[in-house]
């Protein structure tokens, strides 16, 4: 049944970054067909009140990792109630596809998503069908098993595509000329099939301490993956660099600058360093990207307006790790609880994670005992509520690695630790937000579930910075969530109220909406017939979601409706055929 609706009273902010205006919004057939003001409901019409609300684009998501758990959590849950239409995956260089076909190259894709983006494995393993070779299969599997509350994007990942080809010689060496090619014909298998380009990794290590395969890329496999994408207008290469552990950002900016240069592609890199340890690399990052924009080079940098949280658990953490301590690190990746108490209780391994503990980055939290809250316990032993640094004054603790030690074997393996965020640079931030060439809303929603909920970012931008502190306007605001990021992305379709584009649109009042506090909802299958959590939030929430024309959120609730799309950049045709 076709829906038509009727969104009369509201106020347009219609996504350009034009000033909002009075009008009322006619939606049938899953287009914006009418914008206009006075405009009177047809017969069949639903008329929908918004009257003291906006009525803009829906809200982009440009950087998630539903790539699994849209198999086993298809509501996407919270997005649709903070206005979210389009959700962009197979960021990082991690993607479901290419597929390898050996079980271990195949354990090292899930092990990736596991270790870096706490996405469960048993899901991963049992409920994912992994019924496709290449990405274009993984797509058709995709479109015909799973339906979505948003429209659904994804990049290729290098990562995966490098063990397809290369099994685990892809971790400690260079392509071949061969290789290269068979990586190329999977990417454009991938780009002809819609694939938002190719996302890279020269950020990470993983539990073993080796860098991830993308990285062992070298500038000859590099350029020909980047003369593919060269051919497929609209797409883009990803790139996510290092301000945060070894701060190698910079020279690979300057590195990947030119090769996407030489190429002739637009590129994403992620991102200007915007946290106040990474003071000392901003210049050097800005005076790149300045460069960029001056020889007017496609090459954006992706940002997120809130610093990471980064929230422990012992059962499945990474924080450890990109900290600079491998010795807690170890005791996580342990398989088990019995294990794990078992190291917790040795002094030989205690004797070690102290020195660990001492020697962590410098940068970090992690060894500052009063950055610690002591969160959740789950046998409920306790303390909770009080920092590292009060649980050692209360147990006469002498170090502060033996402390935490103490606490994980009362409380247990799913206990919580909260460690204090980074401090923004809010100079770099607000510049950010104003700036030609920078993409906001890097939420990594999706990804780790049991250590923060990143959905509903988009909605601090529009409450902190719009409304509360008025540092940009509504107009800027939205256009950074909606527009400016469907024209990077080749979503041309959508992004702008505009008569003959797609109705993804969402209307709120920005004096209702928030970003809720984050909470606990058990509905993750956990491989033996129960289910584990994940942290979310309540809606926001907005007044209406649409995405294609159809309500997704509405009158306070999810809907239950499905009404999204696989869809990908728009003019992706290899220009050979374009030509024809």
């Amino acid at each position: 049944m076709e829906i038509r609706l009727l969104i009369k009273g509201g106020t347009v902010v219609d996504g350009s970054g034009q000033p909002p205006y009075a009008a009322d919004v006619r939606v049938a057939g899953g287009r914006i067909v009418e914008i206009g003001q006075g405009l009177t409901a047809g017969t069949g019409e639903r008329t929908f009140d918004a009257e003291g609300c906006y009525v803009t684009p829906g809200l982009i998501e440009t950087h998630n990792h539903w790539d699994g758990g849209v198999w086993w959590s298809p509501n996407l849950d919270p997005l649709p109630g903070y206005g979210a239409t389009t959700s962009i995956n197979g960021n990082c260089g991690f993607s479901m596809a290419p597929a390898p076909q050996n079980a271990e190259d195949r354990q090292n894709v899930i092990d990736i998503f596991n270790y870096f983006e706490d996405i469960p494995e048993e899901p991963m393993r049992s409920i994912v069908p992994w019924d496709w070779t290449k990405w274009s299969e993984y797509k058709a599997s995709m479109e015909s098993k799973v339906r979505l509350p948003l429209n659904f994007c994804a990049f290729c990942g290098h990562i995966p595509m490098r063990l397809s080809v290369m099994g685990q010689d892809a971790w400690t060496r260079t392509a071949t000329p061969d290789e290269i090619a068979q990586m190329c014909a999977l990417l454009d298998d991938a780009l002809a099939a819609g694939a938002m380009g190719l996302s890279s990794n020269f950020l990470d290590y993983d539990k073993y301490e080796r860098p991830l395969p993308s990285q062992l890329a070298d500038d000859a496999e590099l350029s020909a993956l980047l003369a593919v994408i060269a051919r497929y207008p609209g797409t883009t290469f990803q790139v996510i660099l290092d301000y945060f552990m070894r701060f190698s950002a910079n020279d690979n900016l300057e590195r990947f600058g030119r090769l996407a240069k030489e190429a002739g592609v637009r590129m994403q890199w992620a991102g200007m360093p915007s946290l106040e340890y990474m003071a000392d690399q901003l210049p050097r990052a800005e005076e790149l990207h300045e460069q960029f924009k001056a020889e007017g080079l496609p090459i954006y940098t992706s940002f997120n307006v809130l610093s990471p949280t980064s929230v422990i658990n012992f059962g499945r953490t990474l924080v450890f790790g990109q900290n600079g301590n491998p010795v807690w690190q170890d005791l996580v990746n342990q398989s088990g609880w019995e294990a794990k108490a078992a190291m917790l209780a040795d002094p030989v391994w205690r004797a070690k994670a102290r020195e660990s503990w001492d020697n962590q980055f410098a940068h970090s939290y992690l060894h500052v005992p009063e950055a610690l809250l002591l969160r959740e316990s789950e046998s409920g032993y306790g303390p909770i509520g009080v920092t590292l640094a009060d649980y050692m004054v209360e147990t006469s603790a002498t170090h502060a690695s033996d402390a935490m030690a103490d606490w994980v074997l009362n409380n247990g393996q799913e206990s919580v630790i909260l460690k204090r965020s980074w401090e923004k640079s809010e100079p770099v931030l607000e510049k950010l937000l104003v700036d030609t060439h920078s993409l906001a809303n890097v939420s990594d929603a999706g990804a780790h579930g049991k250590l923060f909920c990143g959905a509903g970012y988009n909605v601090f931008l529009l409450t902190d910075y719009v409304r509360d502190r008025k540092i940009i306007s509504i107009e800027q605001g939205i256009h950074m969530l909606t527009w400016r990021l469907a024209e990077f992305f080749g979503l041309h379709d959508r992004g702008l109220i505009e008569v003959g584009k797609a109705a993804d649109i969402t209307v709120f009042n920005l004096d209702e909406i928030e970003m809720r506090p984050e909470k606990k909802t058990w509905d993750v299958w956990d491989g033996t017939g129960g289910r584990t959590y994940r942290y979310t939030r309540d809606p926001a929430p907005m007044r209406l979601t649409l995405v294609n024309g159809e309500p997704t959120f509405d009158r306070d609730e999810f809907t239950g409706r499905y009404p999204g799309r696989f869809v990908g950049p728009e003019q992706s045709v290899p220009l050979a055929l374009a030509a024809e």
